[in-house]
C-alpha cells in the first residue's frame, strides 16, 4: 500500500509544473515597470511613480487600481500637479503615519512631493530562480526626516509577496513615525458601469480591543452601514456600497482579506501585530472606502465628488506599523505579505493560516459504513498538493490521503476534490494539509473534529 501511494505521489508531482521566479523591465499601460512573476502572479512596480506596485494579478485577475487619467504620465520634478495637487496614481505605496493636520508629529498628506511623489531608486537583487527580488529607496524627505526603502519578492511555486520596509532617521534630531502601508483596490463593476455590490472586506476583531466596539471610525458617519461587526465569527465585516468612510482597529489576528464576489477572487494582506507597542490612531488595520458623504480632513470639511472620474470605486487597506522612536541614523523595519487565492464566489473568508483562506469551514461526519464525508471551501496560497490526515484522540496521525494538486487560481471544495474518506474507527480528527511543490509541508489549513452523521 505505502508503495502504491509513493508512485502515485511521484506522478502526481512530476505533473506539477513548477516555474522558475523571473524579473523583467516591461511597459504597463505606459508607464516603465519592473514585472516579478512566477507563473502565478504577476506583480507591476513603477519606481518613478512614489516606487509604486501599480498592479497585481493571479490568473489574469488585476485586483489594484490604477488611475487611468494618469496612465502612461509620470510626475513632474515638483512631484505634485500643476496646482499642487496630489496625483494619486493609484496601487500600492508607503506612508509615514500617523496622518493630521495638528502639528510637526503628524503627516499632513498627501500630496507628499518626496515620498509619495518622487521617483524611487530601484536596484534588482535577484532576476531568475527560486526567488526574485527589487530593492526601492526613496529620496530622503526633510519635513519628516526619514527615507523609505522597501524591498519586495516573489518567490515560486506560492501566490505570496514578501515586503521588507525600512525606514531611516535621516535627520539631525530624533524622529517618531510608524511604517504605513497603503493598497488602493479595484472596487469597480467588472461590467463597467458603477461600483461592484459584491465587493466585501473581512479584518478581525481584537478581542481585548481598547476600542468599546473593536474599532473605530476615522473619517465619515459614525453608523456607516459598511461597516457591521459579526459577533459570531469575531470579525469586522465591509460590505461596499459607495459610501465615504475610514476605520481602524487593533486587530492582532495578523490578516485581512477582501473578496471580489462576482469573481471569487481574494486579496490577503498579512503581518505580525505586536503586543504592548503602541501604534498610530491605535490601529494596526485601517480601512478606506471610497464613496459619496463627508469628511473632514486638512483642517476643513469636504463633500466628497459624484463623479468616479474624481471619486473612483477605489477601496484601501492599510497596515500600520507600531511608532518608532529613532535617533538619527537609526532605522526600523516592518515585514507583511500578499496572499492571492481563488474561492470561486461570493464566500465571507474565516480565517487564514500561511496555508491558505478558509471561506467555509471545515466539517467532518462519519457514515454508518465508517467513511468520513468532508464538506468546506477554501482558497489555497501554494501550488502543490493537498492531504487529509485523520488523527486519534490524543492528536496523533494514523493516515494520511492521497494527495490532491492544488492551484491558487482554482478554490479546494471539500465535497468535490474528497468526496469520501476511508477512516479507522479510532479517528477522532481530521486535518486539511498543504505541501509545496517540493512535497514540503506548508502548514494546517483547517481541523475538526469528527460527528456521527
Amino acid at each position: 500500500m505505502k508503495a502504491t501511494l509513493k508512485a502515485l505521489l511521484a506522478l502526481l508531482c512530476g505533473c506539477i509544473v513548477i516555474y522558475a521566479a523571473e524579473a523583467r523591465r516591461q511597459s504597463y499601460k505606459g508607464w516603465q515597470t519592473l514585472s516579478l512573476r512566477n507563473g502565478l502572479i504577476d506583480i507591476q512596480i513603477a519606481p518613478a511613480l512614489g516606487g509604486r506596485v501599480v498592479q497585481c494579478s493571479l490568473g489574469g485577475h488585476d485586483y489594484l487600481w490604477d488611475n487611468p487619467d494618469l496612465a502612461g504620465k509620470v510626475p513632474p520634478p515638483s512631484g505634485l500637479g500643476a496646482q499642487g495637487e496630489w496625483l494619486n496614481y493609484g496601487g500600492d505605496k508607503l506612508w509615514p503615519a500617523p496622518q493630521g493636520w495638528d502639528g510637526p508629529d503628524q503627516w499632513p498628506g498627501p500630496p507628499d512631493a518626496i515620498l509619495d511623489g518622487s521617483p524611487y531608486q530601484a536596484t534588482l537583487l535577484a532576476g531568475l530562480g527560486p526567488r526574485v527580488s527589487v530593492k526601492l529607496v526613496s529620496r530622503k524627505d526633510p519635513y519628516t526626516g526619514i527615507q523609505f526603502t522597501r524591498t519586495i519578492t516573489v518567490p515560486d511555486g506560492s501566490s505570496r509577496v514578501l515586503f521588507h520596509a525600512t525606514m531611516t532617521n535621516v535627520d539631525t534630531r530624533p524622529r517618531r513615525w510608524g511604517i504605513w502601508s497603503v493598497t488602493q483596490l479595484d472596487a469597480s463593476s467588472r461590467s463597467g458601469e458603477g461600483y461592484n455590490t459584491r465587493y466585501r472586506g473581512y479584518v478581525p476583531l481584537n478581542p481585548h480591543s481598547h476600542f468599546p466596539q473593536g474599532y473605530t471610525v476615522l473619517f465619515g458617519d459614525k453608523d456607516n452601514p459598511q461597516f457591521a461587526s459579526d459577533s459570531d465569527h469575531h470579525l469586522l465585516s465591509i460590505h461596499y456600497e459607495r459610501i465615504v468612510g475610514k476605520v481602524g482597529l487593533d486587530s492582532n489576528a495578523g490578516w485581512v482579506a477582501n473578496v471580489d464576489g462576482t469573481s471569487g477572487y481574494v486579496f490577503v494582506q498579512a503581518f505580525h501585530y505586536l503586543n504592548g507597542r503602541d501604534y498610530p490612531d491605535g490601529s494596526s488595520v485601517e480601512y478606506w472606502t471610497n464613496g459619496l458623504g463627508k469628511i473632514y480632513a486638512w483642517r476643513k470639511e469636504i463633500e466628497m465628488s459624484p463623479s468616479p472620474s474624481e471619486n473612483p470605486y477605489v477601496i484601501e487597506t492599510e497596515l500600520l506599523g507600531p511608532f518608532e522612536s529613532l535617533q538619527p541614523g537609526q532605522n526600523a523595519s516592518f515585514d507583511y505579505e500578499w496572499r492571492l487565492a481563488r474561492i470561486g464566489g461570493d464566500f465571507p473568508i474565516l480565517d487564514c493560516t500561511a496555508a491558505g483562506c478558509v471561506a467555509e469551514a471545515l466539517a467532518c461526519k462519519r457514515k454508518s459504513n465508517g467513511a468520513i464525508t468532508l464538506s468546506g471551501r477554501f482558497g489555497v496560497f501554494y501550488s502543490g498538493t493537498v492531504r487529509i490526515r485523520l488523527l486519534d484522540g490524543n492528536g496523533h496521525t494514523i493516515s494520511e490521503t492521497a494527495p490532491v494538486r492544488v492551484s491558487p487560481a482554482m478554490p479546494l471544495v471539500m465535497q468535490t476534490d474528497f468526496p469520501n474518506v476511508p477512516a479507522p474507527p479510532s479517528a477522532r480528527e481530521t486535518e486539511v494539509v498543504i505541501y509545496d511543490v517540493h512535497n514540503k509541508t506548508v502548514d494546517t489549513l483547517a481541523r475538526c473534529a469528527i460527528t456521527n452523521d
